[in-house]
């Protein structure tokens, strides 16, 4: 049985003579304007019982109503894959991803995913874009994502993002040795010539990360990265941009450095390191339905916390 969407408002006089979509995204602010279009579009949204266009102006007095079906989004297919659940409500779902686990289906990856996963917990996903995800991390990146388990959740959490409301906080081991944090201010696009890899571009999307120095080894550093925006492999490609590539990094790690002397089973880490060290440690975002703030943590996993430990034993007495 299909699930409806029954909603009414009355444009006030302050909202005369604007268009139907915009008045439309502001008494229904649970949904994007985008969506609330294809309402209008297909009759779903109608004024004063008539169908309009999304660019036709309303005078002030109409009675918008919404009587939508939910859809169901998408032929994926629900599977049964163990979460590590940090928070769920009614609204939200806050997992801690492990490297390896990819987030959405794609070429090479039809199942098997963090979406397949998601479906099976929470059913009622798939009438949700994108079963609920409102951002992403690579395969090999662990840490903590946020999903909505409802579509008025996400259209909230969609609108945070943008205003750039939600805090995440990464950590990283890079090759090379920092002398301080800074911010990387550069714009992102695909790579010209290499389309599956990302690149500092002139002309592409505004890329903003902030990094700080959390602790300094002899040829590495642990390092603290705060984004402002959320671009494809924007920690990667930045920290890569400032000659400090991630350790375990397959597409833009660059050459490995070994510290003079290290001892073997560092030397073995460092060469084998089986993915980028990049942890998303924090998250911190306005609940979609009371705007409480809302904060979450999680330890760095086994195979970085094993890496830095190393490292800080190879430091020794240079410890910084």
């Amino acid at each position: 049985m299909s699930e409806r969407i029954r909603l009414s408002a009355q444009v006030s006089p302050q909202q005369g003579g604007q268009r139907l979509d915009q008045v439309a995204a502001q008494l229904f602010p649970d949904h994007s304007r985008s969506r609330l279009q294809n309402w209008i579009k297909s009759g779903e949204l109608t004024v004063d019982g008539r169908q309009l266009r999304p660019r036709d102006a309303v005078f002030g007095g109409e009675e918008l109503v919404l009587d939508a079906e939910r859809e169901v989004q998408g032929d994926w297919q629900a599977e049964a894959i163990a979460l590590d659940i940090v928070y769920e409500d009614d609204a939200l779902l806050v997992i801690n991803k492990p490297a390896g686990l990819v987030v959405h289906p794609a070429a090479g990856h039809h199942d098997g995913t963090l979406l397949n996963a998601l479906l099976h917990h929470v059913p009622s996903l798939k009438t949700v874009p994108r079963a609920g995800i409102v951002h992403r991390l690579d395969k090999d990146t662990t840490g903590l994502m946020v999903v909505a388990k409802t579509l008025e959740a996400q259209t909230a959490l969609v609108n945070q993002m943008q205003a750039r409301t939600v805090s995440r906080e990464y950590e990283c081991v890079v090759v090379g040795v920092m002398t301080a944090g800074g911010k990387v201010d550069e714009p992102i696009a695909r790579h010209g010539v290499n389309r599956q890899k990302m690149a500092v571009v002139a002309g592409g999307k505004e890329a903003i990360s902030h990094y700080r120095v959390i602790q300094r080894y002899r040829a590495h550093t642990h390092v603290k990265v705060k984004l402002e925006t959320g671009r494809t492999h924007q920690i990667r490609v930045h920290m890569a941009y400032i000659h400090y590539p991630l350790v375990g990094d397959p597409v833009y790690g660059g050459r490995m450095r070994i510290p003079p002397g290290a001892s073997p089973e560092l030397l073995r880490e460092l060469r084998e390191f089986p993915r980028q060290a990049l942890h998303a440690r924090r998250l911190e975002l306005e609940h979609p339905d009371d705007g409480r703030l809302l904060h979450w943590q999680v330890p760095r996993p086994a195979d970085m916390q094993h890496l830095l430990a190393l490292l800080e034993e190879d430091a020794g007495e240079l410890h910084d």
